[in-house]
């Protein structure tokens, strides 16, 4: 079955995966607040974090409780930060363009599970200057898991699989001879550890792209934050820009791959 087969199949399903993309958007966002504050995302009730009290169903809808409660919280009347119903709408849309780009296939749920850890730890790495392992392992076994779906032989397999390790590699090395000049962090484990996992769903010219428009991305961001005076000491978060990278080439850098092999004559 494919969401092509007709019109109506093709708006149900876009439907169904907005609403899936907003409540999915919403957890994500809630999951990345606690890992990044040292809380369990596993248990406890969703909690105001200006009055501290446990919000209801009616108080969870994605998009609709924001809108209906017009950004404020329904017990003390305190402003809520938009960014949740911005994060909601946004990871609708990633849900929507990753069923359009993939169709009802494993390889969709599988990139689709790669895009969920790419827009969680962002959003923990936004907060906390750091990249969870959980969500590198998370998207890392969702790739091992996919493999008897992929149309990859054992070569294209291994080739995925180098391309991770250099990657990975080649910014460790890059890192510590930065760290070196400069004495001081130019690159977190994180980051390296990331591109590792890009480079496994990616592959090396996919990789390669993804990773100069993650430069790109980075210092657009860098030149926002110091506009903004929000340089913390120095710090800044390379993960989100990463991910946007990744995910971007994910769903569409297939164009731009072929047409740089269309410069020389391959395919």
């Amino acid at each position: 079955m494919s969401i092509y087969d007709s019109r109506l199949i093709l708006v149900y399903f876009c439907a169904v995966a907005a609403v899936l993309g907003a409540a999915l958007g919403s957890f994500l966002n809630c999951a990345a607040w606690r890992i990044a504050h040292g809380e369990s995302f596993l248990k406890g009730r969703s909690r105001c974090p200006a009055c501290g009290h446990t919000l209801g169903a009616r108080d969870l809808v994605p998009v609709l409780s924001w809108l209906l409660l017009r950004g404020k919280c329904r017990y003390c009347g305190e402003k809520v930060s938009p960014r949740y119903v911005l994060t909601e709408l946004f990871f609708a849309l990633v849900t929507v363009l990753c069923l359009l780009r993939f169709d009802l296939t494993v390889l969709c749920l599988r990139n689709y599970v790669f895009l969920c850890c790419l827009f969680c730890l962002s959003l923990v790495d936004l907060e906390s200057y750091t990249i969870p392992d959980g969500c590198l392992l998370i998207a890392a076994g969702a790739w091992l898991l996919a493999l008897p779906f992929a149309a990859l032989d054992w070569g294209g397999i291994g080739l995925h699989v180098l391309a991770g390790l250099v990657f990975g590699g080649g910014l460790l090395l890059l890192s510590l001879i930065m760290d070196k000049v400069l004495k001081k962090e130019s690159l977190g484990g994180g980051d390296i550890k990331l591109f590792a996992v890009v480079g496994l769903y990616l592959g090396f010219l996919a990789s390669l792209f993804s990773l100069l428009l993650a430069a790109v991305l980075g210092l657009l961001f860098v030149l926002l934050r110091r506009g903004k005076g929000e340089e913390n000491g120095g710090q800044i978060p390379f993960g989100p820009s990463i991910a946007a990278a990744a995910g971007a080439m994910l769903l569409y850098g297939g164009g731009a791959v072929s047409w740089y092999l269309g410069l020389f004559g391959a395919s």
